[in-house]
């Protein structure tokens, strides 16, 4: 057993909600190893955790953050893959802003060399669910046109990379100027303004009239029945997030008359082998897309794990473009 410094929301609130604590991590039980934590990703899930709205799931720790990239400390038993000493980064229910973390070995994946820890620690949670989602579920395929919702977010970023890297066409929506021309220059073929444009009339002039094939949202409420309109004739709308509600009054006829197909999932609470399935397609199809084809992942900025209130801060501003990721003493 051993203490290590790690970050809570013991009251749920804004940012100033996180606290830094001293917490007991146990020793790895079977198929667990325990990770010095170099790096970990700062997503949005994390902010609705602090606000109290998405609560870990049972067995789960309390310490926020979702992805983490380390070196590992110890092994459990049944781990034979992963040695002390070995560079890894890892999809977690909870527990990454911390200086020490136990991981699942089985969604674990190995730092390729040319891959630097920062790096790492951004692509657990946000390649695995732009993977699940846009590739395997919504099924993009080269050649057709994604529109992805939230252009410059951590999502939004990694999804143009690896849609760019397939060989297929991406049009993004942002929240000003500034940021549209950021996502161009990662590679959308054309941004949006959505403050100041109708995206539904821009996006059907940019792809003739007929729509993209894919869209990709993680805003819901008002942008559900828009989306429904303008996605193309036999296309998929994978939803991820709810940012705007839930809820909407729609009209489901575009379903039946376009032939559309809608999927959604989460990915925190899904089970240990349907993630450990997915850590091994990322880790044969994405990898080499990440270290060949230009989709490294996008780093922001960086805070020390002490800052963790001025790193939450950045993400609910939506000032960044890319990763945010907080830094441990041991990067």
């Amino acid at each position: 057993m051993t203490g290590v410094l790690s970050v809570t929301a013991p009251v749920p609130g804004g940012p100033e909600a996180l606290t830094l604590e001293t917490r007991t991590l146990p020793a790895p039980g079977p198929g667990e190893m325990r990770v010095r934590v170099h790096g970990a990703g700062v997503n949005r899930p994390d902010a609705m955790q602090r606000e109290g709205n998405y609560p870990p799931p049972p067995g789960a720790s309390d310490v926020l953050g979702l992805e983490l990239s380390g070196e590992v400390i110890e092994t459990g038993p049944g781990v034979t893959r992963y040695a002390p000493g070995d560079r890894v980064m890892a999809l977690v229910a909870g527990g990454a802003y911390a200086e020490e973390a136990i991981v699942q070995a089985d969604v674990a994946l190995p730092v390729p060399e040319g891959l630097s820890m920062t790096e790492a620690a951004g692509i657990p949670e946000t390649y695995f669910t732009v993977w699940s989602n846009l590739f395997i579920r919504a099924g993009l395929r080269p050649g057709e046109t994604a529109l992805i919702h939230g252009g410059t977010s951590g999502i939004g970023v990694t999804a143009t990379l690896l849609a760019r890297a397939i060989g297929a066409e991406v049009i993004t929506t942002c929240g000003s100027d500034e940021k549209c021309r950021a996502s161009a220059q990662l590679g959308a073929r054309a941004s949006v303004n959505y403050r100041d444009t109708d995206f539904v009339a821009a996006v059907r002039d940019l792809t003739g009239g007929k729509g993209p094939e894919v869209i990709l949202d993680m805003v819901g409420g008002p942008y559900m029945q828009r989306n429904l309109d303008l996605v193309a004739e036999d296309g998929r709308i994978a939803q991820i997030a709810f940012q705007q509600g839930s809820r909407a009054d729609l009209d489901m006829g575009p379903v039946l008359f376009k032939r559309l197909t809608l999927c959604g999932s989460t990915l925190r609470a899904r089970p240990l082998a349907m993630k450990a399935e997915l850590a091994r397609e990322v880790e044969a199809k994405v990898l080499p897309l990440i270290l060949e084809q230009g989709a490294r992942p996008v780093i922001d900025s960086t805070f020390a794990l002490d800052r963790v209130q001025d790193a939450h801060a950045r993400l609910e501003a939506s000032a960044h473009t890319g990763k945010i990721v907080l830094l441990t003493p041991a990067a």
